[in-house]
């Protein structure tokens, strides 16, 4: 296996030129096969291709339930992972291949996504947290963070309960971050309706609509949204909370779940 990260000697400029030894996190192309055709080539440190892989094309609509995988499979091809994924029904049948660049980290690739028929489901859910439960998360979340302390190069998402942080993922993309957690909750069969996704990285349009999908009811950031997430969360009901720093944060959508609200 691989390191996750890989040590250099740069010229550091701190009032003059020094030499400093610094790491920087390893990046891999991982291929998606899926009934043997191509479906995209993402950008991450391959950790959990399987999950990552399982989780893009759930958020992406190709995979809605766990029975349709016929087989699984991740193969290293020394330049790049190869995950060839099978399923017993035809995922490409009367699919637009519709592609857009999104807001993350590079291209991303979305195919026929429909947000106005996203939109129109409801995340249900009846998970409380308090504020100091949303502060203690966040806090836990960078506490995790060891390649992003040695590297400065990754996103971090967990999946919790208001009580305790359940799942911990860290790539090179929030996208990627956000697939892995969706990817082991697919597989795993794990129940989402109580739980919350706590994360870095901008929340644009592209992850919450990944929330949507897997039914998280709440999704809490380091970082803003912009306007569109925003907007539907509103439409969707989730709870959507940001700019979460030491102290405090903000509350785009409640939806009755942070308590004293």
């Amino acid at each position: 296996m691989s390191p996750e990260s890989y040590e250099y000697d740069v010229h550091e400029y701190k009032q003059g030129f020094t030499r400093k030894k610094i790491s920087s996190i390893r990046e891999v192309p991982l291929t998606i096969m899926l009934n043997g055709r191509e479906v995209v080539t993402l950008l991450c440190t391959a950790k959990y291709p399987e999950y990552l892989a399982v989780g893009f094309l759930k958020s992406d609509a190709f995979i809605s339930s766990p029975a349709q995988l016929t087989d699984l499979t991740v193969h290293d091809e020394g330049d790049r992972l190869v995950a060839e994924v099978e399923v017993c029904h035809d995922p490409w049948k009367d699919r637009i291949m519709e592609r857009s660049i999104t807001s993350g980290c590079g291209k991303g690739t979305n195919f026929g996504r429909n947000v106005a028929t996203i939109s129109k489901r409801k995340v249900g859910g009846d998970v409380r947290v308090t504020p100091d439960q949303i502060l203690a998360l966040a806090k836990e979340l960078h506490e995790r963070s060891t390649l992003y302390k040695q590297t400065r190069g990754c996103h971090n998402s967990s999946l919790c309960t208001p009580e305790e942080m359940l799942l911990f993922r860290e790539d090179i993309g929030r996208h990627n971050a956000i697939d892995m957690l969706c990817g082991q909750c697919f597989l795993d069969d794990v129940a989402v309706d109580d739980k919350m996704i706590v994360s870095t990285g901008r929340i644009a349009s592209e992850i919450l609509l990944k929330v949507v999908r897997i039914g998280v009811p709440v999704l809490a950031s380091t970082a803003v949204a912009t306007s569109f997430s925003v907007e539907l969360a509103k439409k969707t009901g989730i709870t959507l909370i940001g700019n979460i720093k030491d102290d405090s944060f903000w509350v785009y959508n409640d939806n009755g779940r942070i308590v004293g609200f």
